[in-house]
């Protein structure tokens, strides 16, 4: 029996260290059946030559090159290319295992579900690796409890990677345009369309961390974004799925904590306000939840303690946590 096409739908801009090992990692899939859609986005580094290249080494591969418009405006695109069945997204500067495609496609018809979400390991420049998944066990995740863990990021996260979805759910739904963490308005809204998920714990993507990290580039006012869409996201969910509040709030949570870190290892000095306006925020509006929310970690407690101190001691105590973290 003929296996269902898949389209793989990869944004691609100013990639070119990295793009070479992400298409081969696609190209040699042990699931064949598959059209590779390449949405070049404006790249003004040899990441466009790169993809004309491929694309006359493989007939699977669809090409087009655009002016750049973002992430969630190149995703949108290759969205309205897509004659696969099911979709899955991979972003250029990462890669995957070979059996990836086929992972996921066989959790789908194996709990005849729509979304099938693989665990992902994270890999640093010396290629040294976190496995997300190794704490969790292969199952089956009812609508609350999988936006849960993915607010939580249990085994998986708000990404649009490492996931395959059945095409048709994006038939009233798209990425947000000229927005950062753009996932964030979205991934959830796809969940709430499916009654059950199917979650692999085995790390078939390969989600590589970049050197040029948030603590070492300037902050932009952008990244308030991914307050913005957090906070949107919750509005969304607080009344449907009352049973997952504190999942949410530890969301909005985090969404506030990761924007202050970038502000703070910031080289510039020019969000400084911006900085204890997010700070007091913590401590003002989501002060009870550290005595009463049971989703908070250790990480999320250290970090209040420590806002509770001032900036600068948060600081500090991030940079002993990421010591510690290795």
């Amino acid at each position: 029996m003929e296996k269902d096409l898949i389209s793989v739908i990869v944004p691609v801009y100013n990639v070119e260290k990295y793009l070479e090992k992400c298409l081969e990692s696609i190209i040699n899939q042990t699931y064949r059946n598959i059209e590779i859609i390449l949405v070049d986005d404006g790249s003004t580094d040899r990441s466009k030559n790169i993809c004309d290249e491929y694309k006359k080494e493989d007939e699977r591969i669809v090409l087009i090159h655009k002016v750049n418009g973002g992430l969630s405006d190149a995703r949108n695109e290759g969205i309205k290319l897509a004659k696969g069945k099911y979709i899955t997204f991979v972003d250029s500067d990462d890669y995957l295992e070979l059996e990836y495609i086929e992972y996921l496609y066989n959790l789908i018809k194996k709990y005849n579900c729509k979304i099938s979400i693989s665990s992902y390991y994270i890999e640093n420049e010396k290629k040294e690796r976190i496995d997300i998944g190794k704490n969790y066990e292969e199952k089956v995740l009812n609508t609350e409890e999988a936006i849960s863990r993915m607010l939580c990021e249990e085994g998986f996260t708000v990404s649009a990677c490492a996931k395959m979805y059945e095409k048709e759910l994006f038939n009233d739904i798209k990425y947000p345009k000229n927005k950062l963490c753009e996932d964030n308005g979205t991934t959830y809204l796809l969940l709430e369309k499916c009654e059950k998920m199917a979650y692999g714990n085995l790390s078939k993507y390969i989600y590589v961390k970049r050197q040029k990290s948030i603590m070492n580039s300037k902050f932009s006012i952008k990244k308030m974004d991914l307050i913005e869409l957090t906070d949107e996201m919750a509005k969304y969910l607080y009344d449907k799925m009352p049973s997952i509040r504190e999942a949410i709030i530890k969301r909005q949570m985090h969404a506030r904590f990761s924007v202050l870190r970038q502000i703070v290892f910031s080289k510039d000095e020019e969000h400084k306000e911006l900085a204890k306006k997010i700070r007091k925020d913590l401590l003002g509006n989501y002060k009870k939840q550290f005595f009463i929310n049971s989703k908070l970690d250790f990480r999320d407690k250290i970090g209040f303690i420590s806002l509770c101190f001032g900036l600068k001691i948060y600081k500090i105590n991030w940079n002993i946590y990421l010591k510690m973290k290795g």
